[in-house]
């Protein structure tokens, strides 16, 4: 249940392509939240590289894997990943956040191919897929729901009501992923809102919770497989400890880059970085 050497360069290409592609993004647009992209990024490549198995041909199928991204204002990046695995075309980019397309600076449901959930508000894409998770127990129908959050909507009460309601239902097919890189608009999540130790918070919701690095592949990828395996009979939260802005240097821990965009030259420094 581990990653292959092979299969690990691959992600790892993946995830480095994705990231050169939302800093030229980025840097075009001005619309930008670069840091809070790059801390997920790894994640989401191991999602849709080793464990959705969504594609363009797939999307209407009910009993598919769900992916809800909560903290939709890393649209660029989710764009992005879309692109690179064939669900929306590679050319769309070109027309994030531009008046009049479907690529929005926050996702936007039944508009861009691949949204599960229209995101704005934060602390909502847990409900959302709990709900889904539900319905597909009701219904009989396969798959898992995954979402993935920033560290910062654990602030959102909704967030421990669908814990709570998630544990009583045993929704064993609903992962929350938490994209923990301690950074929120103004400050530090303990400056703004000290949330403690939140696997042991979500433990004492009676949630499966897991701890890893969320820039580590193989871990990433172990974590997923045992949160929906057959013995789980809860829900499981993911903590992923990241780094906002992750791979480049002028951008990692820093607080501005939560919404802000390279100039022209810190998109050449960035793109040399990456291209390492």
């Amino acid at each position: 249940m581990s990653f292959t050497r092979i299969e690990t360069d691959d992600v790892a290409e993946f995830a480095r392509q994705v990231r050169m592609d939302v800093a030229r993004i980025t840097n075009r647009t001005r619309d930008s939240h670069i840091g809070g992209g790059y801390s997920s990024i790894d994640i989401m490549s191991v999602l849709y590289k080793r464990i959705l198995n969504l594609t363009k041909d797939n999307l209407d199928d009910p009993g598919r894997n769900v992916f809800i991204l909560s903290k939709g204002h890393i649209a660029a990046s989710y764009y992005t990943v879309l692109a690179h695995m064939g669900i929306i075309p590679m050319e769309d980019l070109e027309k994030h956040t531009q008046n009049g397309e479907n690529y929005a600076g926050h996702t936007r449901r039944y508009v861009t191919p691949g949204v599960e959930m229209s995101a704005g508000s934060l602390g909502h894409g847990p409900s959302v897929g709990a709900g889904m998770a539900y319905a597909k127990r009701l219904q009989g129908l396969p798959g898992n729901v995954y979402v993935l959050m920033g560290d910062g909507e654990c602030n959102e009460g909704s967030v421990w009501e669908t814990a709570m309601f998630a544990a009583k239902f045993h929704l064993s097919n609903l992962v929350l992923i938490i994209d923990r890189n301690r950074l929120q608009s103004y400050g530090s999540d303990v400056e703004v809102m000290d949330m403690g130790d939140i696997k042991a918070k979500f433990a004492f919701f009676e949630c499966n919770a897991l701890e890893i690095n969320g820039h580590d592949y193989d871990q990433i990828y172990r974590a997923l497989m045992t949160a929906c395996g057959r013995n789980q009979s809860k829900p499981t939260v993911i903590i992923a400890n990241t780094v906002k802005g992750k791979g480049v240097s002028f951008m990692e821990n820093r607080l501005e880059w939560h919404f802000k965009s390279p100039s022209d030259e810190q998109l050449v420094i960035a793109l040399k970085e990456l291209s390492r």
